[in-house]
């Protein structure tokens, strides 16, 4: 069938199957990149119980350089595991199925006896290898003909398993098993190496179109050329990936025996657990990266030789256009100017949101001409290694007010930016909006997000949408469901909904297509300048 086929069009009535009780639950660990969450979730899609356990993200030896123990992240993940069930009233029993999606591209080496060999190496770690062998001379030239060459030196150069190689041949000489955190996370509670296709977002010898690990011949494993034996076996979202042991439980709390669905990356379980499976709705992630996606049966690559990922929907593909370190900006503006709204909330148990939404209140569309460009992080194709962010249009009338609304909307901006590439690779237009994610929580940048989109946009029905998207797999996997349409059907819902302001949408379109669009070209040669100069960042 059709992923999106509606599951009336199947015969199917959205109801979930009554082999089980409605009291069944499902246990759905998140681990993010700043805590890790135990929830417990109805097949009603309703978030009953939760327990978050706050994590070090990383430390650092060396610049660049985010590291963190896999002991760690595992008696974290143990850790709010135990809280859960400590503070819960809901019956172990009702439990039927355990999932798990968790933060992507951080990488672990263990030994044959499965113990770990070196820290992690996050998401987040900016180290870089050398190019070594690949491409070698005869490719380099084909790939600088086709405008490919930078691309393929970043990813040869970012790929962790190049730099380990590189610099400790004796750690990968001794590395039996090459994971992701969600494949060790898996092996920590059942034993086995496996993990999802869904989960399969890094520097890997991973074939994205056909989901499988690659061969030899494959481009992806000249540049990270990793044994296959060194790598977990791989199943779809929904299919079981093993049991939950006797040793887990005891440090867990889980009851052994009980199923490990495979669900994806927390990403791709947040646009399932928001609700889009149909390629006419995107989802917003307003997260420590954000990025706008959209969900499809078939294969497009936005940018050329960048791949669309796994799905959390067996045999689909998420398109994806990021913006690295997205509302990080938004972090950090609180940081460094919002201590009095911080404090404010504090005192008097509120949502900081909300005292910034009030202060971008003051605020008219458009900033009075202050716009942002996000690019804090540079990209390698769009933007380019060269790129840096850009405030332009500062006048005595602004305030840090203006500056904050000026992210918001830069941000907006960028996301659109985005979403226009994606409709036009993919043909598909696009008339909805759901955000997820922190930056959903603010009325403001929901509002600015429906204005300068043009759409209406909604909020998912929970904040919870990565536990929720792996719950729906494991919903699916258990045959509570007879499909994903019915699921999501059942356990999505549509939160508030933010109409366009005509007021503010035309002011809008003419910033985007007379400024902002433009931005970019007119100070590129400048971030070149900038970057022959000061050696930052460095060219690839």
């Amino acid at each position: 069938m059709n992923p999106w086929q509606t599951a009336g069009a199947a015969g199917t009535d959205f109801k979930y199957l009554t082999m089980k009780s409605s009291d069944d639950l499902i246990l759905s660990i998140d681990f993010g990149t700043q805590s890790v969450r135990s929830v417990l979730i109805d097949l009603e899609g309703n978030v009953l119980q939760l327990a978050k356990t706050e994590i070090e993200p990383y430390f650092s030896v060396a610049p660049g350089w985010a590291e963190q123990y896999p002991e760690y992240f595992r008696d974290k993940m143990f850790e709010s595991l135990r809280k859960l069930f400590s503070e819960t009233t809901y019956a172990k029993e009702r439990i039927k199925a355990v999932t798990l999606t968790s933060q992507r591209s951080t990488l672990i080496n263990l030994d044959s006896e499965g113990k770990s060999l070196r820290p992690a190496i996050s998401w987040l770690d900016q180290r870089l290898s050398s190019v070594g062998k690949y491409p070698g001379r005869l490719m380099d030239v084909a790939l600088r003909l086709v405008n490919m060459r930078e691309a393929v030196h970043f990813a040869v150069k970012n790929g962790e398993c190049n730099w380990i190689m590189q610099n400790t041949p004796e750690i990968w000489e001794k590395t039996s098993k090459y994971l992701l955190l969600s494949g060790y996370l898996t092996w920590v509670l059942t034993g086995e190496y496996r993990d999802s296709v869904g989960c399969t977002v890094a520097y890997l010898p991973f074939d994205y179109k056909k989901q499988q690990w690659t061969d030899r011949s494959h481009m992806n494993y000249k540049m990270f050329p990793i044994e296959r034996e060194k790598l977990p076996d791989i199943v779809k979202p929904s299919e079981v990936l093993g049991t939950i042991t006797r040793e887990a439980s005891e440090l867990s709390g889980i009851p052994a025996g009980l199923p490990l669905i495979a669900a994806a990356a927390d990403k791709a379980s947040e646009v399932l657990g928001s609700g889009v499976i149909t390629p006419d709705v995107a989802c917003l992630s307003y997260g420590t990266t954000a990025t706008v996606q959209t969900t499809h049966s078939k294969y497009h690559e936005v940018i050329p030789f960048f791949p669309a990922y796994p799905s959390a929907i067996p045999d689909c593909y998420n398109t994806e256009v990021q913006i690295y370190r997205g509302y990080w900006m938004i972090s950090w503006f609180k940081k460094e100017f919002g201590l009095k709204e911080i404090q404010m909330a504090e005192q008097t148990g509120r949502h900081p949101e909300t005292f910034f939404d009030a202060m971008v209140d003051e605020v008219p569309a458009g900033s009075m001409g202050l716009m942002l460009q996000p690019y804090w992080s540079p990209g390698v194709k769009v933007p380019g290694t060269e790129a840096k962010g850009a405030i332009i249009g500062f006048g005595d009338v602004h305030t840090r007010a203006h500056v904050y609304r000026a992210i918001l909307e830069g941000l907006s901006y960028s996301l659109k930016e985005g979403l226009n590439r994606t409709v036009k690779r993919t043909r598909v237009p696009v008339n909805t909006i759901i955000v997820s994610g922190g930056g959903s929580q603010s009325k403001q940048a929901m509002q600015i997000t429906a204005d300068i989109f043009n759409m209406a946009t909604y909020r998912p029905h929970t904040y919870e949408t990565s536990a929720l998207g792996a719950a729906i797999n494991a919903a699916v996997g258990m045959k509570y469901y007879n499909d994903f349409p019915a699921a999501v059907a059942a356990m999505t819902r549509r939160g508030d909904r933010y109409e366009p302001d005509r007021r503010n949408v035309e002011i809008y379109r003419e910033l985007y297509e007379k400024v902002y669009s433009k931005m970019y070209r007119h100070l590129q040669p400048l971030y070149e300048q900038i970057r022959d100069v000061t050696g930052y960042p460095p060219k690839i």
